[in-house]
């Protein structure tokens, strides 16, 4: 079992960038493939990012490739969404989970759950 902590959300103007973190407890986050999802109100969870658990294979929604990045230091049990030239459309709650196998966008494929960080883009 693992436990995960979002952080880094916060308002910022479009155009900007963030920087999400998902800190891990319970156990190594090595052994776990890792995804970012976002849920804006009254919306579905959607697919944003995911690594794999050695770090080498990335996959990326269509809304957000080419502006965010995922990457994850093993050693410090944490993943990291960076968040390039933000637009209000990524306004969102965003959470990180973690799984067991290979490349899944689907939110029921994954296991554990953090708790969420809001990310609010003005225009």
């Amino acid at each position: 079992q693992v436990q995960l902590v979002e952080s880094g959300g916060g308002l910022v103007q479009a155009g900007d960038s963030l920087r999400l973190s998902c800190a891990a407890s319970g156990r190594t986050l090595s052994v776990y493939a890792l995804g970012w999802f976002r849920q804006a109100p009254g919306k579905e969870r959607e697919f944003v990012a995911y690594i794999s658990r050695s770090g080498s294979v990335t996959h990326f929604g269509n809304s957000v490739e080419g502006r965010f990045t995922i990457s994850r230091d093993n050693a410090k049990n944490t993943v990291y969404l960076q968040m390039n030239s933000l637009i209000p459309e990524d306004t969102a709650v965003y959470y990180c989970a973690a799984r067991s196998g290979v490349y899944s966008s689907t939110p029921g494929n994954y296991d554990y759950w953090g708790q969420g960080t809001q990310v609010t883009v003005s225009s």
